[in-house]
């Protein structure tokens, strides 16, 4: 399925959008969590930027 949803984005408006998976570490358990979100190629650096504050 997740292949399936990758080769429809590479078609149409689909290439102008990037995967951003921002890892962040729990202080209180130290287990990492994962945070997915498709951003636009000119908002990527803002949008890590944002993450790491």
């Amino acid at each position: 399925m997740a292949k399936k949803s990758v080769a429809s984005l590479q078609k149409g408006t689909g290439k102008e959008f990037t995967k951003v998976i921002i890892t962040t570490k729990s202080p209180k358990t130290g287990a990492y969590t994962f945070k997915e979100s498709m951003v636009h190629n000119d908002k990527v650096k803002e949008a890590i930027a944002s993450a790491s504050k």
